[in-house]
């Protein structure tokens, strides 16, 4: 993050704001494809793009298993009848945001992401940084230092959710202020 980039955005120069994307996604997606309006989150990198579906019909006596099973046909059924769209669509979101899209939907309690962006991050590690990793892969926790990273990361999402939520909101002010203000040329 380079939070002094010659736009004035905490994000990268090179990458557009992605403020409309939910509305406009919601806009493009056919009417039929879901019960609602689809959720959609934002990085530098990627939108996932994540739509309910309505839940099959099950016996009253169904169980849990037979519901999940019911749910996850359901999205597989969705998966296979929309590909080409959301190809097309994708393409367009790609060219739009400059950012790959990933899709995936909701049926009840069951929730499946399609497809996942891995992007390489560069960090730069001192030895006890490292160490931590390290053990994590020797312990069997991680199958390679990078997996460990990611582990570390979702963990510490986990356990830190509000406080991440404010400090994204506190950056979405900043942003915003910025934008309000006058132009410096």
């Amino acid at each position: 993050m380079h939070p002094k980039d010659n736009t004035g955005s905490w994000r990268y120069a090179d990458v557009p704001h992605a403020d409309d994307a939910a509305s406009w996604i919601a806009g493009r997606v056919p009417d039929d494809w879901f019960v609602d309006i689809p959720e959609v989150s934002a990085d530098r990198d990627e939108l996932i793009i994540i739509g309910n579906l309505e839940e099959p019909i099950h016996e009253p006596d169904a169980t849990e298993a037979d519901r999940a099973a019911a749910e996850e046909a359901r999205i597989s059924r969705f998966r296979e009848a929309t590909r080409d769209s959301r190809v097309q669509i994708s393409q367009q979101i790609q060219h739009r945001y400059q950012r790959r899209a990933s899709w995936g939907a909701a049926c009840g309690s069951t929730r499946i992401v399609f497809t996942h962006q891995t992007i390489p991050v560069m960090s730069r590690l001192r030895q006890p940084e490292r160490r931590v990793l390290d053990t994590l892969v020797d312990s069997g926790v991680a199958r390679s230092r990078s997996d460990a990273l990611a582990w570390c990361v979702r963990l510490v999402g986990e356990h830190a959710d509000s406080w991440l939520a404010e400090l994204r909101s506190a950056m979405s002010g900043v942003d915003e202020l910025r934008r309000k203000g006058p132009e410096i040329t």
